[in-house]
């Protein structure tokens, strides 16, 4: 692709820890919001019955699966965009940025089709409560309808932490979580005219939801002038090199987020083998690990922008400086998270609303889940450093090595020995101490200074 200049507008980042905080406070933010929908659809959804609650933990992993999907495109196109932005190169931008919406697109449709077909079938064999998975698979035919507005949106989102425009997420996701909250509350219970859905009530105003944040997030970027400053939204001409581009630096990663969501979602089945209790409680705990962990992903995301627009810049000196400085805070709001999960477990818990045996169940868990996170905000980093170098499939290659063990412990805690699940959950910990040593070994190499994409 060839390079291209502009007059008046400069993508290149600097490396201090007001420039880290820049970007990634604005994507805590907007990570936070979907989160957000997550924990307000259990809570309405737990008003239901302890089942509902539990069957929201199975159906929520399946659709995390394709969402993580999308995240392997978005942070595989973040990489390009973000090293064409320290190139400066303007035209590139726009090109892969529409290229990344058609290859979206075709997984949306693979999704689609996979979950009325091979789905059914999949967690009929799995699941041994099966007026449960009825009532799985009837709510994710109509969830999955909501995968091609996530994943433009994703592909957006993309295109914004790119080019250093990271505040204006927040603009879509707060569209997204008012309308998912108040839709919840309308559809599941019927209020304000609205049919009574139960359980499926919380799919389409799901839906509803991602839709209405993908346009907020169009009419920002309009707004910003962004859409003629970068070109965007021109007639594209189909080339297929920068599709090639694109899945050569997104599969590894898609690949790498699948697996690892797919053996989250084994993990969760074979948690349902242990009954609803136990389902309900480790439903909550991804509620909470994915509400808390949003400080750490959101510096994760700085950390494959900024490693790669350096790289841009050709200032492969100034990587392992930048990753420890991006360290310091990651680990710090992760420990301040820690801290305050155990200052108040039951606080928290008291909102799912299912009673004290439910939190004194729960909160030895969430003891082991609030140390996890201090292992993945270290992580995590590391891990998107090697995504911000360009060598995508390094991050594969320490994925499936990790889940080989992952998959070894859960089985034979979970599975052959029936032992209790705060043992099963300290899988955590194993899975981000395994994650981190290969990806620290590869950046202290230095073999990615050779890498070009």
């Amino acid at each position: 692709m060839s390079a291209s200049s502009h007059p008046t507008v400069n993508l290149q980042l600097d490396t201090g820890h007001r420039q880290i905080l820049r970007l990634a406070l604005p994507i805590s933010a907007a990570i936070v919001v979907p989160q957000i929908n997550f924990i307000t659809n259990n809570i309405f959804l737990g008003q239901l019955g302890q089942a509902a609650l539990a069957i929201a933990g199975i159906t929520g992993v399946y659709y995390l699966v394709f969402a993580v999907i999308g995240n392997g495109l978005n942070n595989g196109l973040q990489a390009l965009i973000s090293r064409r932005a320290g190139e400066n190169r303007f035209k590139d931008i726009a090109e892969l940025f529409q290229h990344g919406i058609w290859v979206a697109m075709g997984f949306a449709a693979l999704g689609i089709v996979l979950t009325y077909t091979l789905a059914p079938y999949l967690l009929d064999q799995a699941m041994h409560d099966k007026s449960g998975f009825a009532i799985a698979i009837d709510f994710l035919k109509i969830r999955i309808w909501g995968l091609p507005f996530l994943y433009i949106y994703q592909m957006r989102n993309a295109l914004l932490v790119g080019i250093n425009k990271s505040k204006l997420l927040i603009f879509g996701t707060a569209t997204e979580a008012i309308v998912n909250i108040v839709l919840d509350y309308a559809l599941i219970f019927g209020h304000w005219g609205f049919p009574e859905m139960g359980f499926n009530g919380a799919a389409y105003a799901s839906i509803v939801a991602e839709a209405l944040g993908l346009g907020a997030v169009f009419l920002v970027i309009r707004w910003e002038g962004m859409a003629h400053q970068l070109g965007l939204f021109t007639k594209v001409a189909f080339n297929g090199d920068a599709i090639r581009l694109i899945l050569r630096q997104s599969y590894p990663l898609i690949l790498q987020f699948a697996i690892s969501i797919v053996s989250w979602e084994y993990f969760y089945l074979l948690i349902e083998h242990h009954g609803t209790r136990d389902l309900a409680v480790s439903n909550t705990m991804r509620n909470l690990f994915g509400f808390f962990g949003c400080f750490t992903w959101a510096f994760a995301a700085t950390t494959n922008t900024m490693v790669s627009n350096v790289i841009g810049q050709g200032k492969p000196e100034a990587v392992m400086p930048l990753i420890h400085r991006i360290l310091a805070w990651s680990v710090g709001f992760a420990c301040l998270v820690c801290v305050l999960l155990n200052l108040a477990p039951s606080f928290l818990l008291q909102v799912y609303g299912q009673g004290d045996d439910f939190i004194a169940s729960a909160i030895p868990v969430l003891r082991i889940v609030s140390f996890a996170m201090i292992l993945m905000s270290v992580s995590t980093v590391w891990v998107n450093a090697v995504t911000g170098t360009g060598n995508s499939k390094m991050n594969l290659y320490t994925e499936l090595t990790t889940i080989v063990v992952y998959i070894v412990y859960v089985t034979l805690v979970l599975e052959t020995y029936h032992l209790p699940i705060t043992i099963g959950w300290m899988s955590e910990w194993l899975y981000w101490a395994v994650m981190f040593v290969p990806s620290y070994w590869y950046l202290r190499s230095g073999r990615w200074k050779k890498l070009k994409i």
